[in-house]
């Protein structure tokens, strides 16, 4: 069963929060990438799902069905408040799994928060320091369409060159979660377009402070990232083991930083596995498919 409800934030903005298997446990708290929709873990979360976890996803503020900033004033710690709110507003400490944006965050408040409001803490395809080249790559796509698209499959046509890797293009059941169609008729992408002034001006400035943090983490860290990710690099996950050194690291075959997309049998497959071992007797385990996952 899944249900989707208002959670509003510290400063009263409201999000939009989905739920599957609300009876089940422990619960896995999804947090999205930037410009991304909870609907990002939705292969992730119905599988987990099925196998017997609480798993809770939702839309950023300023992204998908969440509300907007008013003047479009959006700073990092407005989202880590929310995400801290919300894994408190849980019937336990949740398990975070976050990509991209949604795991820096959660490293902040795992490194920062007291007590920590996470019993573990799943990082996907992202580190403290990041390679500027992939990152600048995602804010081009972003920033490329500010007019939007004619219809759905120009939309179709745009993500699939950005996501060669992909071998089905996006259908319109697909992409109308991530579009809205102005007064002009033309679809837009659901997030609000301020978030680019905002947000990606304090990322650079946010690095001392996630180094700092990551070297506070205590819970149990699985880092998941791509083969062929341009935003985490051997470099950069070096560097993060060396401040975690109880962190774990798998490296998923053939995957780019949209790791939850490209593999998400292989993705879901490490999640529960490490779940099961950090908290044994839940859910049981399926064996790692060898050829997947190095």
């Amino acid at each position: 069963m899944v249900s989707v409800d208002r959670f509003y934030a510290p400063d009263g903005l409201d999000l939009a929060v989905e739920t599957r298997h609300d009876g089940g446990a422990p619960t896995l708290l999804f947090a999205h990438g930037f410009g991304q929709t909870r609907g990002a873990w939705n292969g992730a979360a119905d599988v987990l799902a099925a196998r017997g976890y609480r798993c809770v996803s939702f839309d950023s503020r300023g992204h998908g069905e969440s509300g907007r900033v008013a003047g479009g004033d959006y700073h990092m710690d407005q989202f880590a408040g929310d995400l801290q709110a919300l894994a408190r507003a849980q019937p336990e400490p949740p398990v975070l799994i976050g990509a991209s944006m949604g795991g820096l965050l959660g490293l902040v408040l795992a490194g920062e928060a007291r007590p920590v409001p996470f019993r573990a803490l799943i990082l996907v395809d992202i580190t403290p320091r990041w390679e500027t080249a992939g990152v600048e790559r995602i804010l081009a796509f972003m920033q490329a369409h500010p007019d939007g698209f004619a219809d759905y499959a120009e939309a179709s046509a745009q993500v699939a060159a950005y996501l060669p890797q992909r071998r089905e293009r996006k259908r319109e059941d697909q992409l109308k979660p991530l579009l809205r169609e102005g007064a002009d008729g033309r679809l837009r992408w659901h997030w609000d377009p301020a978030l680019l002034a905002g947000v990606v001006s304090e990322s650079e400035r946010y690095q001392p402070r996630l180094l700092a943090a990551a070297a506070r983490v205590e819970v149990p860290v699985l880092l998941l990232s791509g083969e062929r990710s341009d935003v985490v690099s051997r470099d950069t996950v070096a560097e993060f083991l060396r401040l975690v050194p109880h962190a774990c690291h798998v490296e998923v075959a053939g995957a780019t930083h949209m790791l939850a997309g490209d593999a998400n049998d292989a993705f879901t497959r490490e999640i529960a596995a490490f779940i099961q071992d950090v908290f044994p007797g839940g859910p049981t385990r399926r064996p790692a498919i060898p050829q997947e996952v190095h």
